[in-house]
Order: structure tokens, then C-alpha cells, then sequence
């Protein structure tokens, strides 16, 4: 029997998601539909009641209703906890969640860019939803140090309290060059830069925006201090990959899709 799945947000109508699951049952022979759900600003609670009276199976939680599917579920990951967010739903006898971000975030950065985390030091830019999806994990990762830093210094400063050893910064107060410079901000999707000291983007940088499809201002400045440049497309895959393992207990390669993704 076919089980149903979805990605809820709002927007989702440019969701490569479904997309992205199809090819994984594909490959995995696992029979499944994926599909879009968009659901009001107010009405997230109402939507997942509906998909699952339906008999949808689970979910992928976007933007904004992460922390919204935190509080919706019964049960929840190690993961899901520290991040305080959800993107991952499973449908049991109780509610589960999970967060799969932090480690999409990881495994594109190791796997697919061939960056080693351990030993380095690691600038996440911002302090919301998506930065706390992947503060935990980076430090998992055995990098070196996390500086936190976003524009209200006490937002920064309340998320490293969350995860130490890591610091808090705010853009100015930045000097030396770090190993990999991770753009977790929304100011991508609205064309915004970010005032980020130019000193802070070495030759040998790593500049990952969580943002894809779009060349942000931040992938501009960094190309343009000779760093290496990327977006957040293999995050979006690898994370799906992490969904679809806690879903069907079968881990899709990825190395396929993301080739179809880039056009390669």
C-alpha cells in the first residue's frame, strides 16, 4: 500500500522536496507519495490533524512552523530537543520528532565538499531557527571553536549559552579569518547583505549558505575574497536523505540527486 508523506510550510510551492523523495523511492523501491502542504500562518495544528486523519505517515517541517512542530509532538530526538525545532515528523502511536538539519548541514560540508569539520573553526551568522537546527551538530562534529554572531548581540549570546563552549559575537567585533563561515541569516532570500568584516574571509574559507537556488550577496562577497563558495542545495538533499532513513529505515544515495539538482 502506497504511504503518505509531505513537506507543510508556507510558502512550500517552490519545494524541491517532493522531487527529491520521489527519486529516493525510486532507487530504494519503497512505495510512497510525496506531496505539498500549504498551510496558514495560523493554522499549522490543523493541517497535520488533517494530513494525519488522512492517513499521511509523516512530514517535513519548513519554514516557519519548526519550532510550532516542536510543541506539536509527544516524543522527540536528542537532536530535536537542543535544536528546540522539528522538521522531521513521524505519525506512531504517539508523535515524534526530529531534526534532521544539523546533520544535512554536516554531511554535505564532510561528504560532498570534502571539508573535514574536526579541528576547524566554524562562524555561524545568526541566531534563529536555523542556526539553532545545527549549532549542536557542528560541535559533534569536533570542530575547533563556534563563534555565534548575529546583529542583536543578546540573541547570539543567548544561543551559545545553549550550546558550549561556543561564543558569541557581534559582526564588528569579528577580526581573524575562519576555517568555514556558515550564512544560517535569512538576509539571502530578501537580497540583503550581510555586514560581515572582510577580514573574516580567508583564501582557504569555506562560505556555506544555508540558502540554494539564489547567488546571495554573501556568496558574492566571499568568491570575491577568494574563498570557496556554496549553497545550501546539498544541506536540502542530505537532510531529506536523514528524513527519508528515520521514515522508511533504508539511507538513499544522495551523490545522484544532487548531480540532477546542479544541472550536472
Amino acid at each position: 500500500m502506497t504511504e503518505r508523506y509531505a513537506v507543510i510550510g508556507h510558502p512550500v510551492a517552490h519545494s524541491k522536496s517532493p522531487w527529491i523523495h520521489a527519486r529516493f523511492a525510486e532507487a530504494t523501491g519503497q512505495d510512497l507519495d510525496y506531496g505539498r502542504i500549504e498551510a496558514p500562518l495560523d493554522g499549522f495544528e490543523r493541517a497535520v490533524d488533517a494530513f494525519r486523519a488522512a492517513g499521511g505517515r509523516g512530514l517535513n517541517v519548513t519554514l516557519p512552523f519548526k519550532h510550532a512542530a516542536f510543541r506539536y509532538c509527544q516524543d522527540t530526538s536528542e537532536r530535536a530537543r537542543r535544536a528546540q525545532a522539528v522538521n522531521t515528523l513521524v505519525f506512531r502511536d504517539r508523535v515524534y520528532g526530529d531534526n534532521t538539519d544539523g546533520a544535512g548541514l554536516t554531511r554535505d560540508i564532510e561528504a560532498n565538499l570534502a571539508r573535514p569539520l574536526a579541528g576547524k573553526t566554524v562562524l555561524l551568522m545568526g541566531a534563529g531557527g536555523a542556526a539553532q537546527g545545527v549549532a549542536g551538530a557542528l560541535l559533534d562534529a569536533g570542530i575547533a571553536g563556534l563563534v555565534i554572531a548575529n546583529r542583536t548581540l543578546s540573541k547570539a549570546q543567548s544561543l551559545a549559552a545553549r550550546f558550549p563552549p561556543a561564543a558569541a559575537s557581534g559582526y564588528g567585533e569579528l577580526r581573524a579569518p575562519f576555517d568555514i563561515v556558515i550564512n544560517a541569516t535569512a538576509a539571502g532570500l530578501g537580497g540583503e547583505s550581510v555586514h560581515l568584516p572582510a577580514s573574516v574571509l580567508g583564501s582557504q574559507t569555506l562560505a556555506y549558505d544555508m540558502v540554494y537556488g539564489r547567488d546571495t550577496a554573501f556568496l558574492q562577497a566571499a568568491r570575491a575574497a577568494g574563498a570557496q563558495a556554496c549553497d545550501g542545495l546539498g544541506m536540502l538533499v542530505e537532510q531529506a536523505a536523514e528524513s527519508f532513513f528515520i521514515w522508511r529505515g533504508v539511507r538513499p544515495q544522495t551523490r545522484s540527486v544532487l548531480d540532477s539538482l546542479r544541472g550536472g
